[in-house]
């Protein structure tokens, strides 16, 4: 039997999918963040030479929580989308190019290596570009959802790059710990 749901069966079940995908694709991206320091406030990065695109701290706090909503979202359209062609694929290549996206930080944060950090970057957007296709032939909404992660990914990747170019030697800075002096 090949029947589709109806239209108001069909969004509950988007709903329910969406409050399930949207936080936890928030609370992983958030997790990686966090555990890997990727903050304004980490001291590693504080000594680093940045390039004059590089925009506030604020914005990446505002720009990423806004990304993984959408991407959840969009990711929630996409396995709503039963029987819908190349769902599967979609689903392998968003989890793919989202595990991709997780090590980022971790890498270029905590490991402290720019030049990898690269190169992920553009393994991670050549994934997003494939999945925000793959998207698209599930549901077209989903994949123009996947268009500002895109736009963000690609900024970054410049600024990783013109970071990584500015600090040939951002591998091996030191950074001490912070002290206290007593007495």
């Amino acid at each position: 039997m090949n029947q589709l749901a109806p239209p108001s069966q069909s969004l509950m079940s988007l709903v329910r999918l969406a409050l399930f995908v949207i936080p936890t694709i928030m609370f992983l991206g958030f997790l990686s963040g966090t555990l890997s320091g990727s903050t304004a406030d980490n001291a590693w990065y504080q000594t680093l030479l940045k390039p004059d695109i590089q925009p506030p701290g604020w914005v990446f706090g505002v720009v990423w929580p806004t990304l993984y909503l959408m991407l959840g979202l969009a990711f929630a359209m996409v396995l709503n989308g039963r029987g819908a062609r190349d769902r599967n694929v979609a689903i392998i290549l968003f989890l793919s190019q989202f595990v991709i996206n997780l090590t980022w930080s971790p890498i270029f944060f905590g490991a402290h290596q720019v030049t990898a950090a690269f190169f992920i970057i553009l393994v991670m957007l050549g994934v997003a570009i494939a999945t925000t296709f793959a998207f698209a032939r599930v549901r077209k909404a989903a994949a123009w959802l996947m268009v500002p992660y895109l736009v963000w990914i690609s900024f970054a990747a410049i600024l990783n790059f013109q970071i990584d170019q500015l600090n040939p030697d951002a591998e091996s800075v030191y950074v001490p710990a912070a002290t206290s002096q007593i007495g």
